[in-house]
């Protein structure tokens, strides 16, 4: 809990706002960050977008621009204010005040506009089963374009430029404090928690244009649904076992377990971090379990009409409808 020590604690202002809660005590930092569900909303009779904090899966908001008016308003900005910002959190939550019913709101993606967004090729050992291709012996890094998120139900464009339209449900790292150069050990001290994704993903301009670069394969624009809310690590029994699944119209389509990951959330961070700089709100999609269209037989892709659900164990289900781009 929050609390101010006359004799240890000072103020501290950060990214433009004061915090009124104590955050440091003989030089140690108060972790503010467990069991948390930290969302962004767009608010009906308004139009405002906010942060807040999302009571349970589906449940209600807590408003916590509301609470502390002098807060930012973007989750990116949010993080930047680090401890300081989630301590207020952390207080917003346990005052009851400030809720705003389901109905009130819509989600959006809890991260918008990140520095970069980092994705992993070929990293749960089932997926390369299903190629029948060898486990890879350092992670395979590509990226999309952050102009790819859109919230946790909004449509998904099909564009016109591609016919093979398909599927990957992810577990989305959220890095929540900058750093370069991070050791493994270190590496979950720089997160913040953990979100759902879904890599919607271009197989034809993946596998034959481009010069088979992936990157315009991944980055159409509402290729990465992300939510519904980033659950903070403290928050999860253990992240890498948890049920990750897909269903396409209702149909299972994916089933597996965040266990079957080769690069686990510390080496990921620790590899990517030796080539750049991590900051707040960084997100990293590390890869997709068996299942996806293109390796069935026949293929199967996505088409107009088609919704798609994605969903893990402790973090929640994102609903995406496919719509003509």
């Amino acid at each position: 809990m929050c609390f101010l020590l006359k004799s240890a604690c000072r103020a501290v202002v950060i990214q433009g706002y004061r915090p009124h809660c104590c955050l440091e005590i003989r030089g140690i930092a108060f972790n503010a960050s467990a069991k948390m569900r930290l969302v962004q909303f767009q608010i009906h009779s308004t139009g405002e977008s906010r942060i807040g904090l999302e009571e349970k899966d589906g449940g209600n908001v807590i408003d916590l621009n509301a609470f502390d008016s002098s807060l930012p308003r973007q989750m990116r900005q949010f993080l930047e204010g680090g401890d300081a910002a989630l301590c207020i959190a952390r207080r917003a939550l346990e005052s009851g005040q400030n809720i705003l019913s389901r109905s009130q709101v819509s989600l959006l993606s809890p991260i918008t506009n990140p520095d970069k967004v980092v994705c992993v090729g070929m990293n749960y050992a089932d997926h390369c089963q299903e190629q029948n291709v060898p486990v890879p012996k350092e992670p395979i890094i590509f990226s999309k374009f952050p102009s790819s998120i859109v919230g946790p139900y909004a449509d998904i464009l099909h564009p016109a430029e591609s016919q093979q339209v398909d599927w990957e449900v992810e577990l989305a790292v959220i890095i929540g404090k900058k750093g370069k150069h991070i050791k493994e050990e270190a590496a979950m001290d720089h997160v913040i928690g953990f979100t759902v994704a879904h890599d919607v993903s271009a197989r034809d301009w993946q596998m034959t244009k481009n010069g088979k670069q992936w990157l315009l394969s991944k980055t159409f624009d509402t290729f990465c649904p992300l939510g519904p809310a980033i659950v903070t690590k403290d928050s999860l029994s253990d992240p890498h076992n948890l049920g990750i699944r897909c269903r396409v119209n209702g149909k299972l389509v994916q089933n597996s377990n965040t266990s079957q990951m080769i690069f686990r959330t510390e080496a990921l961070i620790s590899w990517v971090s030796k080539f750049a700089t991590l900051y707040p709100g960084d997100v990293f999609l590390t890869g997709t379990p068996p299942g996806v269209g293109v390796f069935r037989k026949p293929p199967v892709f996505l088409q107009v009409g088609d919704v798609v659900q994605c969903e893990i164990d402790e973090l929640g289900t994102i609903t995406n409808r496919v719509v003509s781009g």
